[in-house]
């Protein structure tokens, strides 16, 4: 299968309008719900090092097009007392790490919900530089709205190689439906909950992808 056939649009269609309401609805509810929670984590990360509390990056979303992308800032400044470069593993702070493995840092993603950029549940939004490296394959993770979690997530996260991630991406383009966004969400909520492939146990960021002739192990 290579995309959605007119007739297999025309039926999702209906899904889509439904998961964008529940979508707007339930990210609206969350953000209240989670108020007091992400001013903690607000206050925590002004404390525990410089810099302002929300990151933000222009990712690709939906047909490629460009978004601000939010989230609880998890990183330190890039440079040591030196001017020497510090790797992504040196930039996190302590406070930061624990907004990942609790998966705290995504919530600012709701605003983003709320304006229509994101989904809960679709393929997660990368660096805008990694646009010229797709296969004309790999870039039909952008048929779809990204989300906050998405099918590679729930499958391994940064455990996966870009190539396995890309797969699992557009399996979720040409097998998206309610019954599977659920399954999604549950196995999020189970993971985070156990703090299982949340990050991968050999490194907290994925190395920078350049390619399909890169082998991301």
């Amino acid at each position: 299968m290579t995309g959605f056939d007119d007739k297999g649009m025309f039926k999702m269609r209906p899904y889509l309008v439904v998961k964008r309401i529940i979508d707007f609805i339930f990210a609206l509810i969350l953000l209240i719900a989670l108020s007091p929670i992400m001013l903690l984590a607000a206050i925590m990360i002004k404390r525990d090092s410089q810099g302002p509390v929300l990151f933000k990056q222009k990712r690709p979303g939906k047909d490629a097009k460009k978004f601000l992308i939010y989230k609880f800032r998890t990183m330190r400044v890039e440079t040591d007392k030196d001017d020497k470069p510090l790797s992504n593993v040196e930039r996190i702070t302590k406070v930061g790490s624990f907004l990942r493995k609790t998966s705290i840092d995504e919530l600012p993603q709701l605003f983003n919900i709320v304006i229509g950029e994101m989904s809960f549940i679709g393929p997660r939004p990368l660096l805008l530089e990694y646009l010229e490296y797709y296969s004309p394959e790999q870039k039909r993770r952008h048929e779809v709205t990204p989300g906050i979690s998405g099918w590679a997530q729930v499958n391994g996260r940064n455990a996966l190689s870009w190539e396995e991630k890309f797969k699992l991406d557009v399996w979720y383009v040409d097998n998206q439906s309610f019954f599977l966004d659920l399954k999604i969400l549950l196995l999020t909520i189970y993971n985070v909950l156990k703090r299982k492939e949340i990050n991968n146990s050999s490194r907290d960021t994925m190395p920078i992808f350049r390619g399909n002739s890169e082998k991301t192990m």
